[in-house]
Order: C-alpha cells, then structure tokens, then sequence
C-alpha cells in the first residue's frame, strides 16, 4: 500500500474510493507519568511519551491501512496525522487520508 501525502501518484491516473482513517486513543502509565513530572523539572525530551505516541501512530496508520484495502485501494493520498488530548492523561492519535485505485 503506497501512502503518499501529495494528491497524486506522479504518472499514474486513480480513482478516489473515499476518506479513510485510523484513530485510537491512548492513555498513559501512571509510571511513566510521574517519571515524565520528574523529567519536566530539569527539560529535555519526554522519551516514554515520544515513544508512546509512535506506537499510536503506528496503530492508527495500520487501522486507516486496513480500511483502505476493504475497499480495494492500491493506494492512499494526502496522509495526515492529528492529535489532541481527550482527557487528562489521555490522547487520541488519528491518520486519515483518500483511498485511491490506480488505474493502468
């Protein structure tokens, strides 16, 4: 499965199936919580957090993946990724895009 985030394949003709999309939400480790509050006090980055919205990238790329091939695309244009909290110490992480088939 391409994924691409420009609105077309470069010498290819497709066919938009439609919008397609992952989501999860995330919630963190009351122990990686606290170690992060710990981490705020001297700076730098927040490895358990950047580790934890990778893997709900990831997941939510996979899931919007999954939609695209139940309706039979070959490829997935102008992929974006959103974030935004839902609740404290929760995220939702969403990966949405066009479904597109190539057409030879």
């Amino acid at each position: 499965m391409k994924l691409l985030n420009i609105d077309y394949i470069p010498g290819k003709e497709v066919e938009a199936l439609g919008i397609v999309k992952g989501t999860i939400v995330q919630s963190k480790n009351f122990g990686k919580d606290f170690m992060a509050g710990m981490k705020t006090l001297v700076g730098g980055e927040i490895v358990s957090y950047t580790e934890m919205l990778n893997e709900a990238r990831q997941i939510a790329v996979k899931r919007m993946v999954d939609e695209a091939q139940e309706l039979g695309a070959d490829a997935i244009l102008n992929v974006r990724y959103s974030s935004s909290s839902v609740m404290q110490g929760a995220a939702e992480v969403i990966a949405y895009g066009t479904a597109v088939k190539i057409i030879e």
